[in-house]
């Protein structure tokens, strides 16, 4: 499972190293191919095999929901893959950086079976933002059994 939060930089050719640990992962989890699409003002990046399993799920979908069709377009469409170089960097393409404003300062995120990639900035505000939602939701969590 992936989790932490690494801050890394970009370079002029849009390479960034991939956390060292989250490396490890998926050397010894995965076959270290990622697949990386856009959402929710970020990147989410999944290990190929995580990602087949979602793409499984889409496909059996009612394929004429208006909902289906919006998630197949934007979030399928997306996606990229993005192979680890032997320096531990991957190259994120042009429009996956200019989707989530990353220019230049970002930050690697673990949610559990995916990676999320913010623009230093974009994850500040976010951060902030959940912390407040996380105070008020807490009798929703404690009702789910966490």
């Amino acid at each position: 499972m992936f989790r932490g939060r690494f801050e890394h930089s970009i370079d002029t050719k849009g390479r960034v190293s991939i956390p060292s640990k989250f490396r490890e992962l998926l050397s010894s989890n995965y076959d270290e191919r990622l697949i990386i699409t856009n959402f929710d003002n970020c990147l989410w990046a999944y290990p190929f095999k995580e990602w087949q399993i979602i793409e499984e799920r889409v496909a059996s979908l009612p394929q004429l929901k208006a909902e289906v069709k919006a998630l197949q377009r934007v979030f399928v469409s997306a996606a990229t893959e993005c192979p680890i170089d032997k320096q531990g960097r991957i190259l994120l393409p042009p429009t996956l950086r200019e989707y989530a404003g990353i220019t230049k300062d970002l930050v690697f995120v673990g949610i559990t079976k995916r990676i999320e990639i913010w623009s230093l900035e974009r994850w500040s505000e976010i951060f902030k933002s959940s912390q407040d939602d996380l105070e008020k939701m807490q009798d929703k969590l404690a009702e789910l059994g966490i």
